[in-house]
């Protein structure tokens, strides 16, 4: 162990000792610029993570609302109204195309396809824009804009 120290030394400019500093989440974030493959990696686990946690009791709450009796439809017409329950909504429909969109990615990384570097930050720019432009269009249905 102690010869692994000293080799390190030696190899390191004036022989002085490699100096590592402790991180935190905020020079994670503001510091160091993450490529945009990783950017969408991470936002795919994210994703899935809200839609797994958030989306699945929402959605099968709002189901049962639907389809137990007039009244609780009634009940579910004013959950969905509320702007904030539409937040929510957009964000799962966002989480929703933006893991279909990464997953598709993957699987196309899966059989060879787009493995270079400059074909991985290609197809995540195509994946961050695809999900974005369709993630507006399906939130301006949703706020009745169209």
């Amino acid at each position: 162990m102690a010869d692994a120290v000293n080799k390190s030394m030696r190899n390191s400019p004036g022989g002085a000792r490699p100096r590592f500093r402790n991180l935190h989440i905020t020079d994670i974030v503001f510091r160091y610029r993450l490529p945009l493959a990783a950017l969408v990696s991470i936002l795919h686990r994210i994703s899935g993570a809200l839609m797994f946690l958030v989306g699945l009791p929402f959605v099968l709450y709002l189901f049962q609302q639907s389809l137990t009796s007039e009244l609780s439809f009634d009940t579910y017409r004013a959950v969905v109204s509320n702007w904030f329950a539409r937040l929510v909504l957009l964000a799962l429909i966002w989480a929703y195309l933006h893991h279909f969109c990464a997953g598709v990615r993957h699987l196309l990384m899966d059989v060879d396809i787009a493995m270079s570097k400059a074909a991985g930050r290609t197809s995540a720019a195509i994946v961050l824009a695809v999900s974005l432009a369709l993630t507006l269009i399906v939130g301006s249905k949703l706020f009745g804009l169209f």
